[in-house]
């Protein structure tokens, strides 16, 4: 292995290039019309256009990221997360073309990708499983029966799905006709599979993966628990390893059933079994993700790993040390997305005019973006993560918010402020953090700053639109305004104290 291309974007895409460098091998990225000028494009020692904004015209189109590795003398192909990451049509694509796909096999893609068929696999390696109805016969006929016998709450959940996509609570039969309309569109034009399958709701549960590393020699390892329960519209925002929930004794057990999982399918590579963990402490398992994790890095902090590297080590042939891993101290990782909590998590793109990442000790950014980029509308809002580890959990909280607090990002409505309130919020604090707690304790949220300040801050993000070098003057002239920007505007950071921009409070 000499040269690996990403077939991704964004921070993902920054992570493998620095993890393609320390190993010595050369980074080849792609991008679309919209990511002409990311910082993915700029870092890699080649990039290569691969067409429109839409992403099945660029990051999902299969026969144009072949073409570009072979232009480019890539030897292998890095997927990331999302995208095609968990495509088997992608992975044997790759290997048809002679080149290395860095994760598991098509085989094991295909056979971890289909819910339903996983269930089966699960279900006879000894695991248990959600109730609920997977059956080939997917009509909705079929749905409507299975859902009288099991009763509500349910999710309809797509079956080749991932990512909280496809999926629709029923509160009440007599919304699943609308749940089952709703999901097969979003499944079809998500996954390219319209097949559906129902499972018992379960309300009040922990969300609980297991990351584990496997070679092709059969050495299966876990690296522990990631608590993943804080979540908007079933998707993640805060992550933490290791669970303040999860005792030693089950500890084990999961650890113990996440192994068997990846035996059961002859699993290699990085990947994450995830389980759902009622309060009691039975736990379900709920898919594979054959891939990458959002939150891997609250692991490589905890753990000591680097998972990117073993990622491409294992493609390479290398086999796992046997040794265990042991984990030390608490890491927290938050999702910093361009949205807006106050209108739904409403997406927010625009323009970065001003940003600025925290630094320290136990800090980690892994960043896509820089000031000056304009973030497109076509993908993903996630922009950084922001990890922050200590000795205990208490620690890496205060150093969490502190950061957050820290985190300076303006032109572009964040979520910055919200996660500085969930992560000072007692019951995120206590470790009382089940999959509603969104739900239960910020419905309704709205950010507790003054309309002055909102209105400062944005007139001060206009200027520095309108004029790129506002900001670099400000900052040579100690901080304050040049003097004929000063009659019109007041700095923003003398006018309300130590509020910084961005972040909310002082």
């Amino acid at each position: 292995m000499r040269k690996v291309l990403i077939a991704n974007r964004g921070e993902i895409a920054v992570r493998i290039i620095r993890a393609c460098r320390e190993l010595g091998l050369a980074a080849a990225a792609v991008y679309s019309e919209a990511d002409r000028d990311a910082l993915h494009v700029r870092l890699a020692d080649d990039a290569l256009a691969i067409g429109a904004a839409d992403p099945r015209e660029s990051y999902l189109n299969i026969p144009r990221l072949i073409e570009a590795a072979g232009s480019c003398g890539a030897d292998a192909v890095h997927p990331g997360y999302g995208f095609l990451a968990e495509s088997s049509a992608f992975a044997a694509a790759v290997r048809d073309a002679g080149l290395t796909f860095v994760g598991p096999s098509a085989e094991v893609i295909a056979a971890l990708g289909d819910k339903i068929a996983a269930r089966r696999t699960m279900e006879r390696a000894g695991l248990p499983v959600i109730p609920g109805y997977a059956s080939p016969d997917a009509s909705d006929a079929a749905l409507t029966a299975a859902a009288r016998r099991l009763g509500a709450p349910l999710l309809v959940k797509a079956a080749g799905g991932g990512g909280g996509r496809g999926v629709r609570v029923v509160e009440r039969l007599e919304d699943l006709p609308e749940a089952l309309e709703s999901a097969r569109r979003e499944a079809g034009a998500a996954f390219g599979s319209s097949a559906l399958y129902l499972e018992r709701y379960l309300p009040e549960v922990h969300h609980i993966e297991i990351q584990i590393l496997a070679d092709g020699g059969g050495t299966v390892c876990q690296l522990g628990e990631r608590e993943c329960s804080v979540q908007r519209r079933l998707q993640k925002l805060i992550e933490e390893t290791p669970s303040p929930f999860v005792a030693p004794p089950l500890r084990a057990r999961l650890a113990e059933a996440a192994v068997a999982a990846a035996e059961a399918v002859r699993y290699v590579n990085a990947g994450s079994v995830e389980f759902l963990v009622e309060p009691g402490g039975q736990f379900y398992f709920l898919e594979v993700n054959t891939r990458l994790q959002v939150e891997h890095p609250i692991t490589e902090m905890a753990a000591g790993v680097d998972l990117v590297k073993w990622q491409l080590r294992i493609a390479a042939g290398d086999p796992l040390a046997r040794d265990p891993v042991v984990s030390r101290g608490h890491a927290i990782e938050c999702r910093i997305y361009a949205e807006d909590p106050a209108q739904d998590f409403a997406p927010s793109p625009g323009p970065i005019v001003v940003l600025r990442e925290p630094d320290g000790p136990g800090l980690r950014v892994d960043s896509g973006v820089y000031a000056g980029w304009q973030i497109p509308v076509a993908y993903d809002p996630l922009l950084a993560k922001v990890v922050a580890w200590d000795r205990t959990r208490p620690e890496a909280i205060a150093r969490l918010r502190e950061a957050l607090r820290r985190y300076v990002l303006l032109g572009s409505q964040t979520n910055l402020m919200f996660l500085q309130d969930v992560v000072g919020h007692e019951a995120f604090r206590s470790g009382e953090t089940t999959t509603r707690v969104i739900e239960q304790h910020f419905r309704g949220w709205r950010p507790a700053i003054p309309d002055e300040i909102v209105a400062v801050a944005a007139a001060v993000a206009a200027l520095g639109a309108e004029d790129p070098g506002f900001f670099q003057r400000a900052e040579a002239d100690g901080g304050r305004l040049p003097s004929g920007e000063a009659q019109a505007f007041q700095d923003p950071w003398e006018a309300v104290g130590r509020w910084r921009m961005g972040a909310g409070r002082g």
